[in-house]
């Protein structure tokens, strides 16, 4: 897939608490940077795709409230329409809609203000009415759930996490748009508060607020433009099952299968030498090695030996959440767009003291997830 590229990104710097501005100032501020950063107004942009979530927001119809931001006014209205999951597959959408013939370009746009909601009391929600809701699970103690299923069926330990959070927090150090940074040993993360066991506070990512945004064109239009185009090269997403009790927590079918399908459609056949930099959907620390594993850049069971051979990404490693992934910075809804504006920098070799080198990133992959534990997966394949 060559004939979708992104040609403007931007994103807000992810901080807890953003009082100084509304929703949709987040979103202007979004929209006008990656305008700029394309070199196009917004006459330029054929539609709109936000990204929202009436739990998180605290209101019904929650989009609503930002498409003057967007743009969707502009010389007597543009078609908007609404993904209420993670940034990558609102993207996923958009690109869709360029492939259908109908536009030749499309503004991805997505925020959260995570501050102004009771995360618990939200994610409880996501869960059976009936049977778990009512037993207070949530997105902290599935996840725990998760984290213990995985570590008993693969021989993964504590330490193997805190390794993902250790090296999380160093990236962040070089990443200016990241909330929690810093110099962590593994012995500060185990000996964190444990929030739910096995997890503790530093295998947990931060409640932030934030927004991010990209546009998307077809190739002629992406070719007439002076800035660098970031080509999707392939795509996919897919999901499980929802109750829990369904599912092996150990396993994650639906990110296999998504990686698969994007893999193919991109020409991906060996994702470990192929994939430069992976960019990923980590909210909690366990999560970087079980997904890395299901996608295919190493065997089961060994997550914890490749976060170990490639934590300062020597040569013949794969460079992990250079950011400082999800673990750095948590806008929900936000954090797979964040995933994919990251890979965009670093193909452009414009991702500042977070640059990999020494030689030319080419292909990156971007993840993102919905859903407990996991439930669905998009992956993306972006390449200069």
């Amino acid at each position: 897939m060559t004939n979708v590229a992104i040609v403007g990104a931007a994103q807000t710097p992810y901080r807890r608490r953003r009082d100084d501005a509304s929703l949709a100032e987040l979103v202007h501020e979004v929209t006008v940077a990656a305008l700029a950063d394309a070199g196009l107004e917004m006459g330029d942009i054929d539609n709109i795709v936000t990204v929202s979530n009436d739990f998180w927001d605290g209101r019904t119809i929650s989009s609503m409230a930002v498409m003057d931001a967007s743009g969707s006014s502009y010389a007597g209205g543009k078609n908007v329409s609404t993904v209420e999951g993670d940034g990558t597959f609102g993207l996923f959408y958009g690109a869709m809609r360029i492939l259908s013939g109908v536009y030749r370009t499309t503004l991805v746009v997505a925020h959260s203000k995570g501050s102004e909601g009771d995360p618990m009391m939200i994610t409880n929600s996501m869960f059976d009415y009936i049977y778990t809701r009512p037993l207070g699970l949530e997105f902290i103690s599935s996840c725990a759930l998760q984290a213990r299923r995985y570590m008993d069926k693969y021989g993964l330990t504590e330490a193997d996490f805190a390794l993902v959070s250790v090296k999380n927090r160093r990236n962040a150090l070089r990443n200016p748009y990241a909330q929690l940074a810093g110099e962590l040993t593994v012995e500060e993360v185990l000996a964190s508060p444990v929030l739910a066991d096995p997890l503790k506070r530093h295998d947990l990512s931060p409640i932030s607020d934030g927004a991010a945004a990209v546009i998307l064109a077809d190739s002629p239009v992406a070719l007439r433009l002076g800035r660098k185009p970031v080509w999707l090269k392939g795509g996919a997403f897919c999901s499980e099952d929802h109750f829990l009790g369904d599912r092996d927590l150990a396993e994650a079918p639906a990110l296999r299968e998504a990686s698969r399908r994007a893999f193919e459609m991109a020409g991906v056949t060996d994702p470990f030498r192929e994939i430069d930099v992976v960019e990923l959907y980590d909210a909690c620390s366990y999560m970087e090695l079980l997904w890395l594993e299901e996608m295919g850049f190493c065997p089961r069971g060994e997550g914890g030996t490749l976060i170990r051979s490639g934590e300062t990404a020597p040569e013949g490693s794969l460079p992990v959440n250079p950011s400082g992934g999800v673990l750095s910075a948590h806008a929900v809804l936000v954090a797979g767009l964040a995933r994919v504006i990251e890979v965009v920098l670093q193909l452009r070799g414009e991702a500042g003291p977070r640059q990999l080198g020494p030689k030319p990133v080419e292909l990156g992959l971007a993840h993102g997830i919905n859903g407990p534990c996991g439930q669905s997966h998009c992956v993306l394949v972006l390449g200069a």
